[in-house]
């Protein structure tokens, strides 16, 4: 395993997460079971606002099925079941009059692989502000994509080939891409499921900075299994295992003086 960055010394600081004072999203005593498997098992967590968090874990341990609860995607599974509560803003997103479909516009989701829509460049941006109604115009609409791109550090690539097909970008530019697509109907979380990972490095480093910036405006989780990547792009990191969050902290923390065990173990490569 690779050597993680090396932090600056801190103080050790407890389990119990600052974002206690203001969080964006919490989740509390949450369950997932797919059939008779016990998938998340009473998971407790705060969510601070315009920040990232990351999700780490190894593979199989529940963070990108917890994800996916933050949303609702896990309704689209039909032996999937979902228990506990899980709020944005102390809205109820389990609610069952809770509209899912401006649930998922509120909070947007990058996906493993760039899965561009086969359409121009434009219409990746523009699809999903046309179908919820937000633009009245085609100025505005143009206005809403420019911005989205920009936002997604991918303007200046592609001001000048618009109608395009997404499909025809670079593996990291469609990724940047889809962020812009997910940006477009101006959400307040973002949910990405190990969005680096089909990328290389140079890729990678340019989702990173863009994930630097984008938390100035918008709440981001992050589902990685490269810790090296958690370290960079987190100020909050939390470990999963056996569908259990074992711990969770201040990222500089959670690598330098974790509490479990087991989260050191993982951390220092002697996990299993």
């Amino acid at each position: 395993m690779n050597s993680l960055p090396t932090f600056e010394t801190t103080a050790a600081t407890t389990a119990v997460p600052t974002a206690a004072v203001h969080p964006k999203i919490t989740g509390r005593n949450v369950n997932v079971f797919y059939g008779e498997k016990h998938a998340i098992k009473d998971v407790n967590v705060d969510i601070p606002e315009r920040s990232v968090m990351a999700f780490i874990g190894p593979s199989g341990c529940g963070k990108s099925t917890f994800l996916r609860c933050i949303n609702r995607m896990n309704d689209t599974i039909p032996i999937c079941r979902v228990t506990g509560d899980i709020r944005i803003d102390e809205l109820d997103i389990y609610d069952r009059n809770l509209d899912v479909v401006q649930l998922r516009a509120r909070v947007g989701m990058v996906f493993q692989k760039p899965n561009p829509f086969p359409k121009s460049i434009y219409e990746n941006v523009a699809y999903g502000p046309r179908i919820h109604g937000l633009v009245k115009s085609k100025t505005d609409l143009d206005e809403v994509v420019e911005t989205a791109l920009k936002k997604a550090s991918l303007w200046n690539e592609v001001k000048d080939r618009l109608q395009e097909s997404g499909t025809g970008l670079s593996g990291g530019q469609q990724q940047r891409l889809c962020i812009a697509r997910a940006i477009a109907v101006s959400p307040e979380v973002i949910l990405m499921d190990e969005p680096c990972s089909a990328l290389d490095p140079i890729a990678t480093a340019k989702i990173e900075e863009l994930i630097d910036e984008l938390k100035q405006n918008f709440t981001i989780v992050i589902v990685t299994h490269s810790m090296q990547q958690a370290a960079r792009v987190s100020q909050r990191t939390a470990f999963f295992h056996l569908g259990i969050l074992v711990e969770e902290g201040a990222t500089d923390q959670i690598f330098t003086n974790p509490v479990d065990t087991r989260t050191r173990d993982y951390i220092t490569g002697r996990f299993g």
